[in-house]
């Protein structure tokens, strides 16, 4: 499992983040290793056909001088000369002949792969034809390498006529066989010739220049044709993924063409279903949302007319206060809905006169709750995080009874700590205590009238103020949930904020 996972970390660095990136590579990939095993197994197959052509090339050549040097042998010693001249005046022959008095030196070829068994093959068919041959020598060179006399002589030197049907030095000279053995007088018979096929070595060579050449143009074409292939099916994908940000950011986006493959229409198409669907629940939501809002305003309106008749100024002002939260609770609807910033921005929160108000009402209602100032600020909408903090408390006074409240900088994040003196949460329920309409037992029994949506709600505000809700256990029972909340402003992004999904649980 570790080397699994790591092989994962790997491939996820290596590979590029987009699909059409992914595809690209996979494609290249593919191409590149289909190319290189077929080269591999074509690569074997020449160079076993070019070995078995030059073993039948070698044994014909070795022939062939085999019956210039019974010739030759056979001749008297001073008639040898006489006919070395005439092949020479006649153009010569399939070979090259010349008489020395030694062995004549000359640098060979030593960088092919093909000319040593090429010599192998000539020395066994002459030692079968002329087993007493004396002093066998064999080897191949270059034209501007090779010397044809004892007296240092070399091939370009000589006349044209006498090699120009024999040999091959100009314009692309060709490997040049040299086979010299030792005469019964003592001199040594020099032959030199050309293989049937002059260029055999070039034909074991799979990566000569015109094949290499060959074989990257056609890499080429597959690799561009493969892109294109990936970009022209990737693309519908790009515009599918444009269509529904657009369509989670709210704008209006044109329906998706139906064209392309029919995975993709059939997409497009399902696509397009969804997002009329999804509109049609949004505008109801809405519809139903605004019936609310309207209806709620004209009680708060006759509330706010009765609060006037009050003659204790203080207990109207906390009245009107109330009224104006609930006001801003029922814009704070629209504002969810219409998925807008228009009835609440965000602005710098003095947390201890939050709190403070929070922890006297529930000081009023009787509860014991512990708070100390801290003289911190945050920055977020104001009505959100209150109702994020209130879903917290009332968890924490509804099970826990008696409510710590602390307030600290970790960083560059605020931490609002909340702790209750309650039964605490098993460890196997924290994976789902946050899910909407989930409720523990003890939960049941203390809050009948709860719906298990408050911690739900808290998480989606205090995750749209790009911070995070935490739960754990206190080692000394009980239950800790902290919000922390970006401490810098620049840092926060604050999206939209859903308030009225329910009340505490």
């Amino acid at each position: 499992m570790p080397d699994s996972s790591w092989s994962q970390r790997l491939l996820q660095k290596i590979l590029p983040q987009s699909l059409l990136g992914r595809l690209t590579v996979v494609m290249v990939a593919g191409v590149m290793l289909t190319q290189v095993v077929g080269n591999a197994f074509w690569t074997a197959q020449v160079r076993k056909e070019s070995e078995a052509e030059t073993k039948a090339s070698s044994q014909h050549v070795a022939r062939s001088a085999a019956s210039t040097m019974r010739y030759f042998f056979g001749l008297p010693a001073n008639y040898r000369p006489l006919t070395i001249q005439l092949f020479r005046e006649m153009g010569g022959t399939r070979f090259f002949v010349n008489i020395n008095q030694h062995a004549v030196a000359f640098r060979e070829m030593s960088d092919q792969r093909l000319t040593p068994l090429a010599v192998q093959q000539i020395q066994l068919a002459l030692k079968e034809e002329l087993p007493r041959l004396a002093g066998l020598q064999i080897g191949f060179a270059w034209p501007s390498d090779l010397v044809v006399s004892d007296d240092g002589s070399r091939v370009n030197e000589v006349p044209e006529k006498w090699v120009q049907h024999i040999l091959i030095t100009q314009p692309n000279p060709a490997p040049i066989l040299v086979i010299q053995t030792e005469m019964d007088d003592g001199h040594w018979l020099y032959l030199a010739t050309l293989m049937p096929n002059p260029y055999f070595f070039k034909s074991g060579d799979p990566f000569s220049s015109d094949r290499v050449l060959l074989q990257a143009l056609s890499l080429a074409a597959v690799l561009v044709l493969s892109i294109l292939v990936v970009r022209w099916t990737t693309r519908p994908l790009a515009a599918l993924s444009e269509a529904a940000q657009a369509f989670g950011n709210g704008e209006h986006a044109p329906p998706l063409p139906e064209t392309g493959s029919r995975e993709f229409i059939n997409t497009a198409r399902a696509f397009g279903e969804m997002r009329e669907r999804i509109q049609k629940y949004i505008d109801d939501r809405e519809r139903l949302f605004v019936s609310i809002s309207h209806d709620l305003r004209t009680p708060i309106v006759r509330l706010k007319l009765r609060a006037e008749l009050l003659d204790d100024d203080a207990l109207r002002a906390e009245f009107h206060d109330d009224l104006d939260e609930l006001d801003m609770m029922v814009k704070g609807a629209l504002q969810c809905v219409k998925d807008s910033d228009i009835y609440e921005n965000p602005t710098e929160i003095r947390l201890d006169v939050l709190l403070g108000r929070m922890v006297k009402g529930a000081h009023l209602a009787g509860h014991k709750i512990s708070f100390n100032e801290s003289g911190l600020t945050v920055f977020a909408k104001p009505l959100a995080l209150k109702r994020a903090v209130g879903n917290l408390l009332d968890n924490a006074i509804h099970y826990g009874k008696q409510v710590e409240i602390h307030v600290t900088q970790q960083d560059d994040n605020i931490a609002i700590e909340i702790r209750d003196h309650g039964p605490g949460v098993p460890e196997d329920a924290f994976a789902k205590l946050s899910e909407p309409y989930v409720r523990l037992d003890h939960g049941r029994h203390q809050n009948a009238s709860g719906m298990g949506l408050g911690l739900n709600i808290a998480r989606s505000i205090v995750q749209a103020h790009h911070g995070e809700l935490q739960l754990r256990n206190h080692p000394e029972g009980g239950l800790i949930a902290t919000i922390l909340l970006p401490h810098r402003r620049d840092a926060l992004m604050v999206n939209t904020i859903d308030l009225l999904e329910g009340e505490g649980s």
